[in-house]
């Protein structure tokens, strides 16, 4: 009789960041590892934390940007590895976040090494894993929704408003 060794369970959240060029393209922000792979910032989840919140912590920690909109989740993904000769099944709970503004930057001292604005394409090519393409263009679909019913881009600046000009009466005649 074999005896088979059941793989530890764990459980993250990450956020796929995207912001429209002025044309309204999307731009999708991708981070590197420490493993020189592409993919996207995700992490633990800490105690009593929802993977909403995570995702959104995670996120702006691995990528310096405070500015960022919780837009949903996009979907759970899962898969298996080998790491210090453990087994390990991970479970990671993705969210959309739109960032309006502000400079992406690497969490150096976490091993994210660069960070970089793609397109959809360009983003489809570079990503590392099969499984962040197949969430990125979920998150794509996504956005895409989200500019058809009016929102995921900017609003417009508020006109000011200018009163009308008050009407000057001629000085009376002497």
């Amino acid at each position: 009789m074999s005896t088979k060794k059941r793989a530890e369970r764990e459980v993250s959240a990450g956020g796929i960041v995207f912001r429209r060029d002025l044309d309204g393209t999307p731009r999708f922000l991708l981070i590197r590892d420490s493993y020189r792979h592409w993919g996207f910032p995700k992490g633990h989840l800490e105690e009593e934390e929802s993977p909403a919140d995570a995702a959104t912590r995670e996120t702006r920690e691995e990528t310096g940007l405070e500015q960022l909109i919780l837009r949903g989740p996009i979907r759970l993904i899962d898969w298996h590895f080998r790491f210090r000769g453990k087994y390990i099944h991970k479970y990671c709970h993705f969210f959309l976040f739109e960032s309006p503004e502000g400079e992406a930057v690497p969490q150096v001292d976490e091993g994210i090494t660069a960070v970089r604005w793609e397109t959809l394409d360009r983003s489809l090519e570079v990503l590392s894993y099969d499984n962040a393409r197949g969430v990125l263009k979920r998150a794509a679909e996504m956005a895409r929704t989200l500019v058809a019913v009016g929102r995921g881009r900017p609003l417009p600046a508020p006109v000011p408003i200018v009163p009308p000009p008050v009407p000057v009466s001629a000085p009376p005649a002497d």
